[in-house]
Parts: C-alpha cells; sequence; structure tokens
C-alpha cells in the first residue's frame, strides 16, 4: 500500500538575473474512498473466470489499470493468449461487473501486451 509523500520543496536559479524562485509540489495524497471502489470493482471482477483455465481474472493478473472517473471509467486488461476464443464474452462481464458496482458506464480496453503466467497469484 502507497503512504501519503510529504510536500516537496523544489528550488530552481533563474540564470538570466540570478533569482531563485521556490515552489511547493504538492504529492497526490492517498484517497481511501478511491482505494475502497477499486478493491470493490477487483472484488467483484473475481467472479469472471477464464473458462479454459479455472482461475479468476483478478488471480490471473489480467487486470492492468483500473481508471475511476465520476460519469464514466476504464478498465485495461490482457488477456491469457493472443486470440483467446472466450475474449468477448470475458469482456462483457468484466464491463457488467464493472458496471455493477460503479453505477455508470465502463469502457473494457484490451492491451496488446502477453501475458506473463508468472504474475498470476499476485494480489492488487
Amino acid at each position: 500500500m502507497r503512504e501519503p509523500m510529504p510536500a516537496v520543496e523544489a528550488t530552481a536559479t533563474n540564470p538570466a538575473d540570478s533569482t531563485a524562485a521556490t515552489a511547493t509540489v504538492e504529492a497526490a495524497a492517498f484517497d481511501p474512498h478511491r482505494r475502497a471502489t477499486e478493491l470493490a470493482v477487483l472484488d467483484a471482477l473475481r467472479s469472471v473466470v477464464d473458462p479454459e483455465l479455472g482461475m479468476d481474472i483478478v488471480e490471473l493478473a489480467l487486470i492492468r489499470q483500473i481508471i475511476i472517473g465520476t460519469e464514466s471509467s476504464e478498465i485495461k486488461m490482457v488477456l491469457t493468449t493472443p486470440f483467446c476464443p472466450y475474449a468477448g464474452s470475458m469482456v462483457q462481464q468484466v464491463k457488467d461487473q464493472t458496471e455493477a458496482v460503479l453505477e455508470h458506464p465502463v469502457k473494457v480496453t484490451l492491451l496488446a501486451e502477453r501475458w506473463d503466467p508468472r504474475d498470476a497469484g499476485l494480489m492488487w
């Protein structure tokens, strides 16, 4: 789990007039509500099972990114094989399960990267 980062103070010097400018950079704070929503989505996605392997897509590490918006969201995922015969069914299940949790439209994007079976079993 990520810890909140403290504010960082950066000083930049302008070589033209030798003046210093100081800027405070606020690091993104941990949002417990957003994390709880991500975990609820992941729990819902555990019901989506790869029919060939008999394991859920979260345990297989097929979900790469969850982007949660206020009016729409996106799930980025990979498949176990490039020409998975169950791709359409699995994408629809991911969409349905995520929309049931978020209660707004969800776009599911299939990424072109290769799935590595060594990632299976790793937790979010």
